[in-house]
């Protein structure tokens, strides 16, 4: 029994916690698509990536470098970020045929314990994860619709001739819905038509609102 005033330690729970994780190294895959275009640019999104970086790279290789496909991957906790640069980039860009293709890649931890005595041998723990992966294509050119994953563009709503948003700048990138015409919001007693009376006298809308 604890002496008064001390506390009593803490029974260890998993036997990880004098274990610090000093490496991963994930397994290098082939990308999964077939007859890429030479300019093609591959994007590796990481848990740690910042979007804006990624974004600014990926629209300055399709806008001014004029390439024709792009791909983006990501695994593990990085797939939702993955998944998002895509759409930002469907949204900027428009008119980009899609081929999504998921699979599992093997992750290589490498896991020190830091807890030994001073003579003791270096203790290292490696651990093998198969992590969900997701790697998507797009590309101004035409693909296959028949191949697995395959999406067409998506039809693009209030745009002008010149490809600009003609509701202005301030809605780029929203996929709220636009509000409904005015006289939607208006009470429906306000939209009633009421014939004009014989005597000439006709009741008006804003009448009905008594």
């Amino acid at each position: 029994m604890a002496a008064e005033g001390e506390r009593a330690k803490p029974v260890a729970q998993s036997g990880m916690e004098n274990f610090r994780k000093v490496r991963t190294s994930e397994e290098e895959m082939p990308l999964p698509f077939p007859d890429l275009s030479p300019d093609v640019v591959e994007m590796k999104v990481k848990e740690g990536s910042k979007i804006r970086n990624l974004m600014n790279f990926a629209m300055a290789q399709m806008e001014l470098k004029g390439s024709r496909q792009i791909i983006f991957s990501g695994s593990g906790r990085a797939v939702t970020k993955t998944i998002t640069c895509v759409e930002i980039m469907k949204r900027k860009l428009g008119g980009l045929h899609q081929v999504t293709k998921v699979r599992y890649k093997t992750v290589l931890e490498v896991w020190e314990n830091q807890d030994l005595l001073p003579d003791s041998p270096a203790q290292n723990l490696t651990v093998h994860k198969n992590v969900p992966s997701i790697c998507i294509l797009l590309s101004r050119d035409p693909l296959d619709p028949n191949q697995t994953g395959y999406q067409p563009p998506e039809p693009q709503h209030g745009l002008g001739e010149a490809g600009e948003d003609t509701l202005g700048s301030s809605t780029k990138g929203l996929k709220r819905p636009l509000p409904p015409p005015r006289e939607e919001l208006l009470p429906k007693k306000l939209q009633v038509q009421v014939p004009d009376s014989p005597r000439g006298s006709g009741t008006t809308a804003g009448q009905l609102d008594h």
